[in-house]
C-alpha cells in the first residue's frame, strides 16, 4: 500500500485548474474577439503554463458589458462552474481593462488573468538567457502598471481626509499607490537602459558579420510550427524542440554551411501569436531585431494544421510591423508528411519539407543558395611570383582554404564578385559568366 502512495506523491500535479472564458461581439474588433478556435489555443496555452482546463465558456453579446465585460448573469454561471470544478482561476481570451480584472476577481473568488497575462507567465517560465529574462521583466512591469489602480484597497482604510485612520497615515490618500508608481517607471527605464546596452552588443557582434560577408537568415513562423526541429536538422543545434507553445524565446544562432561556396549565420526566433500581447512585440524587439537585419527570412508554416493560411497571415502582418517587409522571403510549409489536402503549396519562393523525416531539406538549402547567390564562387589560383601581393587581397576579400607554393603560388579560395575581379586572369579554367540574356 506504502508504495501505491509513494507512486502517486511522484506524479505531478498541474499547477491550476482554470475555466476558460471569452467574449464575441460585433463591437470589438475582429482580432480581439474570441471565438472556438482561439479558446482551443488558450486551452493549449493553459497547458504550456503547466495548468489543465477545467471548462470553456463562450459568450456572445451585442456588446461589451463596461463593469463585468460578459454580464453580470455569465458571471454568475462561471462563479458556479468555478465551484463545481473546483477551478483555482479564471481565463479570459480577451483583454481586460484594470478595473474589469479587479470586479472579475471580487465576483468569481478566484485569480483572473487575461490572454497578455497567460503569455507573459509562459515568458517568465522559459525565458533562459539575461537578455530573455530582462525583456520578460520589461513587458512584465508594461503590463502591471495600469493596473495597479485599486490593487490598494487596504488603503482606503488609511487615507488621510477620512480622519479615521492610525496614526502616521495623514496626508494624500494615494501615497502607496504614487511610490509604487514611481518604483516600477523606475525600473522600466533601468531595464530598457540594460537592454539598449544588449542591443549596441549584438549590434557590434552583427557589425562584425557584415565585415565578414556572412549573410543572416532569420527563420520566423507561427509558434509551433517547427522552427527548432528545422533548425536542428539544419545544423545539429541540439535545441529541445517539444510540441507546445512558445517552447523558444531565446533566439538560438549558428553557423550552417549551405553549399561549398555559401555559408550563413541562421537564427530561430520567438513564435508569433495572435493577439500577441503589445508589450512583449516591443519588449521582444532586441530579439526579433533580427529580422530588421536579416539578410533572408525562412517563415516555415505547419501545413498539417487546418489553421495555416490564417496563422501565415498574422505572421506576415508582425514582419510588416517589424519593418522587415522587403526582405526575401521563402515559404517553407513544414510538417509535409502530415498534410492531408490533395495538392501542396507550389510556386516561387515556396518548399514544401518535414523537418522531423529530412524530406525536402536538399531543396531548400538549394532554394536559400539561389536567393542569397551573390556571384560567389569557389575557385583555383596560379599566381604567378610576381603577383603575390594579390595574395593580401584573397586573405582580406575571401575565404582561403589552402596555398601551395609550387611552379606558381596555387590557392583554393572562395572569391566574392570583387576579389574574382582581381584575380581571374590567373584562375584556373576561367570563363567570363554569361548574362542571363546571352544565355
Amino acid at each position: 500500500m506504502e508504495e501505491k502512495k509513494t507512486v502517486q506523491t511522484e506524479v505531478e500535479k498541474p499547477r491550476d485548474r482554470a475555466v476558460l472564458a471569452g467574449l464575441s461581439s460585433p463591437r470589438l474588433d475582429k482580432r480581439d474577439n474570441a471565438d472556438e478556435d482561439t479558446l482551443e489555443e488558450l486551452g493549449a496555452l493553459v497547458e504550456t503554463a503547466g495548468g489543465e482546463v477545467a471548462a470553456v465558456v463562450l459568450q456572445n453579446r451585442a456588446a461589451p458589458e463596461p463593469r463585468t465585460f460578459i454580464g453580470e448573469g455569465k458571471v454568475a454561471e462561471i462563479r458556479e462552474l468555478v465551484r463545481n470544478e473546483e477551478a483555482t482561476m479564471v481565463i479570459f481570451d480577451n483583454d481586460l481593462s484594470p478595473s474589469q480584472m479587479r470586479v472579475l476577481t471580487q465576483e468569481l473568488g478566484v485569480q483572473v488573468l487575461d490572454r497578455s497575462g497567460l503569455i507573459l507567465d509562459i515568458f517568465a517560465q522559459r525565458a533562459r538567457t539575461r537578455e530573455g529574462r530582462l525583456q520578460v521583466e520589461l513587458a512584465q512591469y508594461q503590463y502591471l502598471l495600469p493596473r495597479l489602480t485599486g490593487m490598494w484597497t487596504h488603503l482606503e482604510r488609511q487615507a488621510g481626509t477620512s480622519g479615521k485612520g492610525p496614526i502616521g497615515s495623514k496626508g494624500p490618500g494615494e501615497t502607496q499607490l504614487e511610490t509604487d508608481r514611481r518604483h516600477i517607471h523606475r525600473k522600466i527605464d533601468k531595464l530598457k537602459a540594460e537592454l539598449e546596452e544588449v542591443r549596441r552588443v549584438r549590434g557590434t557582434q552583427r557589425q562584425r558579420r557584415m565585415k565578414n560577408e556572412i549573410p543572416v537568415v532569420a527563420i520566423v513562423g507561427y509558434t509551433n510550427a517547427g522552427k527548432s526541429t528545422l533548425l536542428n536538422a539544419l545544423t545539429g543545434a541540439g535545441i529541445p524542440a517539444n510540441d507546445r507553445l512558445f517552447d523558444t524565446l531565446d533566439t538560438t544562432t549558428r553557423l550552417l554551411a549551405v553549399s561549398d561556396t555559401l555559408e550563413v549565420v541562421i537564427s530561430d526566433t520567438v513564435g508569433f501569436i495572435r493577439k500577441l500581447p503589445h508589450q512583449l512585440v516591443d519588449a521582444f524587439k532586441a530579439t526579433l531585431e533580427e529580422l530588421e537585419y536579416a539578410d533572408m527570412l525562412l517563415h516555415v508554416i505547419d501545413i498539417s494544421n487546418p489553421e495555416w493560411q490564417e496563422q501565415a497571415r498574422i505572421v506576415e502582418d508582425l514582419i510588416r510591423e517589424l519593418g522587415a517587409e522587403k526582405t526575401p522571403c521563402l515559404r517553407v510549409y513544414n510538417k509535409s508528411d502530415l498534410f492531408w489536402g490533395d495538392i501542396r503549396p507550389h510556386g516561387e519562393d515556396t518548399v514544401n519539407i518535414s523537418a522531423k523525416t529530412g524530406e525536402g531539406l536538399p531543396e531548400l538549402l538549394r532554394a536559400i543558395d539561389r536567393t542569397l547567390d551573390k556571384g560567389t564562387r569557389r575557385v583555383t589560383i596560379h599566381l604567378p611570383y610576381d603577383k603575390a601581393g594579390l595574395l593580401d587581397v584573397l586573405y582580406r576579400d575571401a575565404r582561403v582554404e589552402s596555398v601551395d607554393y609550387a611552379a606558381t603560388i596555387d590557392v583554393v579560395a572562395t572569391c566574392n564578385p570583387r576579389a574574382l575581379g582581381l584575380v581571374k586572369t590567373y584562375v584556373e579554367g576561367w570563363t567570363e559568366p554569361k548574362e542571363p540574356w546571352e544565355e
